[in-house]
C-alpha cells in the first residue's frame, strides 16, 4: 500500500482493511453502519444501490491504497463512487479481488439513503434557501464533503444543510459524534463564524437560546433575566435586544419574526409592532419598509408617554410614603454608614426615568443631602468615621457631602456588581464606598483591613451587599453605629431613613440594645 490513507479510528480502519482485502464489506451492526456512513462521506467507500448494508471501495480509496479497483458493477448496476473498470492496471499494481456473490440482506428493500433526525439545537440557525442548498450540493458532488455533520445522541447537532445537500447528490453524509460538554456553545461557535448576522438576527437566535436554557433548567430557581443576559453575552448583543426578540417570539405573528430574520426590519421595530393586535401586525408588515419603521416609532412614542405618566404618579406616592418614616437622631455616633438617595440628571424626562431611583424611593438633590446632617441633629461624634456610598457620576457630589458633614476623605472600597449597567461615558459595573474621618477616630488594626474590591452580583435597585456592613461591624464591633437612609434595619445598628421598618421608624426605636 502507498501509506497515504488518512488517519482512521479503529472501527473505520477495520472496515477499510476488510473492503481492500475482499472487495466488499457488509455492515451487520448499527455501529458498522455509522462507521460506513462516515467513510462514505469521505469518499472512501460507496454503498450498493440495491442493498443498503453492502459497501464497496471507491476509486479514491484504491488510489490512496495503491491498488486497482475490481472489475465489477456494484449491485449489478454500478453505484455512487463505482470504479471505472475499463482502466487498465499499472504494471505491477495489485488488483482487488472480485467479490463473491452476496446473499441479499434484510435491509435490501430499504431506501438507499436514510435521513438523520435533527437535535433541537440545530434549529437555532435557519436552513439555507433552496438555491443556496443546491449550490452546496453541487460543490459536495464535485469536491467532496469537506466538513462533517456533527451528531449528538444520534441526531444532527450541526450540519443540517450539509446532510441535506449530500442527500440531494445521493450520498450519505460524513458524520462525527460530538463528545464535548457544551453543545450550545459548540453550535454557536461554528455558526457565528460561518454566517454574517446582523444584531437583530443574532437577537432572534438569542431568544431561542433563552427558550433552550429554560427547557433544560425548568426546575432551577432564579431570575429569568439571567438567562437573557447570558444569551446576549454569548451572541455579543445587549440584554435589551434579547428581551425585544423574546417579546416578538411570544407576542408577534410568525411573519414578524420572519421579517427580522430576513433583515427587513430591526428587532426593536419588531418589538414595537408586537404590541399591536395580531391582525394589525400583519397589516403593518404589508407596508413599505420605511412606513413600517415609522409605524414602529409612533408606537414606541405613545408607550413612552404612557409609562412616563405612570412613573410620575408612582414617584409622588413613594415620596409621600417615605417622608413619614424619617425623624431626628438624638444620639452621637462614632461610626456612620450612609447610602444617600442621589438625584441623577437625565437627558429626557419622558424616556430617561425608566430605571430611575425615584421609581423605588424618594431622591434628594445634593444641596439637600448636604444640609440634612444638621437638620437631623448632627449625629456624629467629634471623633468619627463615615462610610459613604457614591456612584461614578455622583463622585464630586459625594465628596462635597462628606465635607459638608465635617469629614475628610481618606480611602474607599469598591463593589464590583459583575454585570455592567448603563452610563453616558462608560457602562458602570461598580460603585464606590468612600471612607472619611473627622477628629481622631480609631483606624483598623494592621492586617485586619479587608481587600478594597468585593465582587457580588447586584440585587434589587440600589440595595448594597451585606458584606460591607459586616466588614464595618468586624472592624468596629463594640461601638454604636448609625445607618443613614436605611432600607432594612440590621441588628446592632441604629437605623434612620425612608425605608426603615415603619414599626421602628424613629432612630431611638431602631437602636438594638
Amino acid at each position: 500500500m502507498s501509506g497515504q490513507l488518512p488517519k482512521l479510528g479503529s472501527k473505520a480502519q477495520m472496515i477499510v482493511d476488510a473492503v481492500l482485502q475482499t472487495g466488499v464489506y457488509r455492515a451487520e451492526k448499527p455501529s458498522d453502519v455509522i462507521a460506513c456512513r462516515s467513510l462514505n462521506g469521505r469518499g472512501l467507500i460507496a454503498r450498493d444501490k440495491k442493498d443498503g448494508a453492502v459497501w464497496y471501495p471507491t476509486a479514491k480509496l484504491c488510489e490512496l491504497a495503491g491498488v486497482t479497483p475490481p472489475e465489477i458493477g456494484q449491485g449489478g448496476e454500478g453505484g455512487p463512487g463505482a470504479p471505472n473498470f475499463r482502466v487498465q492496471p499499472e504494471e505491477g499494481a495489485d488488483r482487488l479481488p472480485v467479490p463473491a456473490e452476496i446473499e441479499p440482506s434484510p435491509t435490501a428493500e430499504l431506501p438507499p439513503l436514510t435521513r438523520l433526525p435533527h437535535h433541537p439545537l440545530a434549529a437555532l440557525f435557519p436552513m439555507l434557501p433552496d438555491d443556496e442548498l443546491r449550490r452546496l450540493a453541487n460543490d459536495i458532488e464535485a469536491n467532496g464533503q469537506q466538513e462533517p455533520v456533527w451528531l449528538l445522541d444520534g441526531k444532527i447537532l450541526d450540519g443540517r444543510n450539509r446532510e441535506a445537500a449530500c442527500h440531494l447528490v445521493g450520498i450519505d453524509a460524513w458524520t462525527k459524534e460530538y463528545e464535548g460538554k457544551d453543545p450550545l456553545g459548540f453550535v454557536l461557535s461554528l455558526n457565528l463564524h460561518r454566517r454574517h448576522l446582523t444584531e437583530s438576527q443574532r437577537a432572534m437566535v438569542a431568544a431561542r437560546i433563552v427558550d433552550w436554557e429554560r427547557g433544560i433548567n425548568q426546575n432551577t430557581a432564579g431570575d429569568a433575566n439571567l438567562h437573557a443576559r447570558e444569551a446576549g453575552r454569548r451572541l455579543s448583543i445587549s440584554e435589551r435586544a434579547v428581551k425585544a426578540a423574546k417579546r416578538v417570539r411570544d407576542h408577534g405573528v410568525e411573519a414578524l419574526s420572519d421579517a427580522i430574520r430576513d433583515g427587513r426590519i430591526s428587532v426593536h421595530a419588531g418589538e414595537a409592532l408586537s404590541h399591536l393586535e395580531r391582525a394589525a401586525q400583519e397589516e403593518a408588515l404589508r407596508l413599505e419598509e420605511k412606513e413600517i419603521i415609522q409605524r414602529a416609532k409612533e408606537i414606541r412614542q405613545k408607550r413612552q408617554e404612557i409609562r412616563h405618566a405612570v412613573r410620575l404618579t408612582h414617584m409622588a406616592h413613594v415620596a409621600e410614603a417615605g417622608s413619614t418614616t424619617a425623624g431626628k437622631v438624638g444620639q452621637k455616633f462614632p461610626v456612620i454608614y450612609a447610602d444617600p438617595p442621589w438625584q441623577f440628571g437625565v437627558r429626557s424626562e419622558v424616556t430617561g426615568r425608566e430605571k430611575s431611583a425615584e421609581n423605588h424611593y424618594p431622591t434628594m438633590p445634593t444641596d439637600a443631602i448636604c444640609a440634612l446632617f444638621d437638620e437631623i441633629g448632627s449625629p456624629a461624634k467629634a471623633d468619627a468615621v463615615l462610610f459613604l456610598w457614591a456612584t461614578n457620576p455622583m463622585l464630586p457630589d459625594a465628596l462635597r457631602v462628606m465635607a459638608a458633614w465635617g469629614f475628610t476623605y481618606v480611602h474607599h472600597w469598591i463593589w464590583d456588581k459583575e454585570v455592567a449597567g448603563t452610563g453616558y461615558w462608560g457602562r458602570d459595573r461598580h460603585e464606590l464606598l468612600l471612607i472619611g474621618r473627622r477628629g481622631d477616630p480609631v483606624a483598623p488594626l494592621p492586617g485586619s483591613q479587608p481587600e478594597t474590591v468585593y465582587r457580588e452580583r447586584k440585587g434589587r435597585h440600589s440595595a448594597k451587599p451585606d458584606y460591607f456592613a459586616e466588614q464595618i461591624e468586624r472592624l468596629y464591633p463594640a461601638m454604636p453605629r448609625l445607618e443613614m437612609f436605611c432600607r432594612s434595619p440590621r441588628p446592632g445598628w441604629t437605623a434612620w431613613g425612608f425605608e426603615a421598618d415603619p414599626a421602628t421608624t424613629s432612630a431611638e426605636a431602631c437602636h438594638e440594645k
